[in-house]
């Protein structure tokens, strides 16, 4: 008989109680007990949890949320053959799936890699991917276990260096990079990020991420019951390496759809530390009406997404403006019961005479000018002498509408200390903060206190014939338009693209110019497009193979003067540059390959190469692997096989090995020039 572990033995005590159910002629019906664990057969799992040693070796709490690890469990049962003993414990520890249910402790290393070199499907139901002809589509995830990985963190060689600028459109091969370049890399996040680590750490001011929205239709299709830990272990590990990144003054923006939100929201909290949360960002993405499927004849529509902000130590917050039409505002002021205060009109400035001259608190020279002649009108007159709307009237006379305040500023105390009549007093003089700080500006005083004369095209402004008013950004941004997103940067990404409107607001509320800015779920590149018109630096992962349709394309679009998105907003005029690179393939061409073979024969074909050059894990029996590979008539079946075997710790070359010569014959003299210009600094 042969030897049973002990968990083995607590797993057929507990299947004996189910009588001949799970067990025939005293072996384990592993067919029937995997087959009802797939689908979640609440009495075997509540049977096999109420045993202690099962329990404690097969469940882990994540988030506060205790997940039954199905497949690692599963993947203990089936083990093969052909793996050495030294390596059936690994295999129990690990699993590949593909678009399946694996989920692994919150210790381990999630890879993940493109089935094949597609867009993620976004806002498909269950039933949507099941009758797809996607469905055999889905991202595979390996999750390592974090105490088998040994060199998959260290530094990766780069190949491919080139440079973008205004005197190439296709680049030019590039020896070296400096502290002011932009960079763009190709490929896995997680590795190029701990590539990135000994030149960036510590220096980058935003981190914006847009990860996969784990809806159950991209990148992590898993059961929809055991999900959460998978993709929280899979952002846990980025975000580790991430929190090392920023500067003691950085901020990290995440979008997310309500899939994942609440359970981001705890790990965030355990990776960056409750007391660094700011705030909670709701955004109005799309429009309420219209239908999209997903079983939204059951629930409400969802048309809002969120942004967690959290914020380092000395980070500041710039709070933005954001834009509402004005005479909307009047209107819902209105309905309120309440008053909109500009409703006067400078239809004349009048003259300006000097009467004088004060000093302000740090002894500065206040100008004084007495207008007259200055001719004032109400809105309403207006309206009534030129046959006008009120809307019209604001949009006419915008740069001279007017109210009076009482502000309490130290300027109009020192006006009312040193004019004493009833008129209309402008004081000339150089703010030393504020927006304009360093101008010459004129300020209006007007009565006998002096009461302030404020001007409303100093929080409006036209845009299209109509007149917008500006206020503080809060936490809800329902302001941003998606309607044009898909032709910004004259690229296209059917699912994921974000308004360039949206990037302008965030970096804006968390750099400055010549900061670092990190996206690494690079997409389209709207957040490296933005940076740039923005004049911030930044830095851009994207591991798909559209990285130069797309991601390249755009910023040299950028480059060249691209109009769409922000760009006149800004004034963007074109120029600037930024350096591409890849991390160099070692078994990462080998996986692609077996991703994207579509027959058993591409797949063999792939193999036969693989036993020739690639890094086997040492721990595989090969001869017997080969027994049992060809019984496999699933190609997927076989496909997860052939990816398993390779060592995942060898994805890349390492560029601790550049010197050694059956490395550096593979690389261009300019690349390695690039890469100790690279991992010099």
């Amino acid at each position: 008989m042969a030897v049973e572990s002990k968990v083995i033995e607590h797993i057929r005590n507990v299947l004996e109680t189910f009588d001949d159910k799970y067990i025939l002629d005293g072996r384990i019906k592993k067919t029937k007990v995997i087959e009802d664990l797939d689908r979640y057969d609440h009495d075997l799992i509540k049977a096999l949890l109420s045993d202690d040693l099962i329990h404690n070796s097969y469940t882990e709490k994540i988030a506060d949320v205790e997940v039954f690890k199905v497949n690692q469990f599963i993947e203990m049962l089936e083990f093969k053959k052909y793996w050495e003993d030294s390596y059936t414990k690994y295999s129990n520890k690990i699993g590949l799936t593909a678009g399946g249910k694996f989920i692994d402790e919150s210790t381990d290393v999630v890879l993940d890699f493109p089935f094949k070199d597609t867009v993620l499907k976004a806002g498909m139901s269950k039933e949507d991917l099941e009758n797809s002809n996607d469905a055999d589509e889905p991202f595979l995830n390996e999750v390592i276990a974090k105490p088998e990985i040994d060199e998959l963190f260290e530094p990766k060689v780069l190949v491919n260096a080139r440079r973008y600028d205004n005197s190439n459109r296709g680049g030019y091969e590039t020896s070296s990079i400096s502290d002011d370049d932009n960079l763009v890399i190709k490929g896995n996040n997680l590795i190029a990020l701990y590539s990135l680590k000994k030149r960036y750490a510590g220096k980058v001011k935003l981190i914006y991420l847009d990860p996969p929205y784990n809806t159950g239709s991209d990148s992590f299709g898993y059961n929809d019951k055991f999900n959460h830990s998978a993709w929280l272990t899979f952002m846990k590990n980025r975000l580790e390496i991430a929190r090392e990144m920023l500067s003691d003054d950085g901020m990290i923006f995440i979008q997310t759809d309500d899939n994942e939100h609440a359970y981001l929201r705890v790990l965030m909290d355990e990776i960056f530390g409750v007391n660094r949360y700011l705030n909670t960002i709701t955004i109005k993405a799309k429009a309420s009406s219209g239908a999209s499927g997903g079983g939204e004849d059951k629930r409400l529509k969802k048309n809002t997404e969120f942004i967690l902000l959290y914020a380092n130590d000395n980070a500041q917050i710039n709070i933005q403006q954001k834009p509402y039409p004005l005479q909307k505002y009047i209107d819902e002021r209105r309905d309120l019961g309440k008053n909109f205060a500009y409703t006067n009109v400078l239809v004349n400035p009048g003259k300006l005479t000097k009467i004088g001259e004060t000093v302000d608190g740090r002894r500065n020279k206040i100008e004084l000018f007495d207008v007259t002649g200055a001719v004032s009108k109400s809105v309403k007159k207006i309206m009534k002498e030129e046959n006008l709307t009120e809307e019209e009237v604001y949009f006419k006379y915008l740069d001279k509408v007017y109210t009076t305040e009482n502000a309490q500023t130290s300027i109009r105390t020192r006006v009312r200390d040193a004019v004493t009549d009833n008129g209309y007093t402008i004081a000339r003089y150089i703010p030393i903060s504020g927006k304009n700080k360093g101008k010459l500006t004129d300020v209006g005083f007007i009565g006998p206190t002096k009461r302030l004369v404020s001007f409303l095209k100093e929080t409006t402004y036209k845009e299209d014939g109509v007149v917008y008013k500006t206020e503080k950004a809060g936490t809800l941004w329902e302001d941003i338009s998606w309607s044009s997103i898909k032709s910004e940067g004259s690229v296209e990404l059917d699912n994921g693209k974000k308004p360039e409107k949206l990037l302008q607001r965030i970096i804006a509320s968390a750099t400055d110019e010549n900061d670092i800015v990190l996206d690494f779920f690079g997409g389209s590149g709207s957040t490296a497009a933005t940076a740039h018109k923005m004049n911030r630096k930044y830095i851009t992962i994207e591991q798909m193979d559209y990285v130069r349709e797309k991601i390249v394309k755009r910023l040299n679009n950028v480059i060249e003067g691209d109009t769409t998105g922000i760009s006149k907003d800004v004034n963007w005029q074109g120029g600037g540059s930024f350096v591409y690179a890849e991390l160099m393939e070692k078994n990462q061409g080998y996986l692609k390959d077996l991703q994207k073979s579509e027959s058993i024969q591409e797949l063999m074909e792939v193999y036969n190469r693989m036993k020739e050059n690639a890094d086997i894990d040492f721990r595989l029996d090969l001869e017997k692997f080969e027994e049992e590979i060809n019984t496999f008539s699933s190609l997927d079946k076989r496909r997860k096989e052939l990816i398993r075997i390779l060592d995942k710790n060898q994805l890349y070359y390492n560029y601790a090995n550049i010197d050694d010569e059956n490395v550096k014959d593979l690389i261009s003299d300019t690349d390695y020039k690039f890469n100790k210009s690279f991992y010099s600094n």
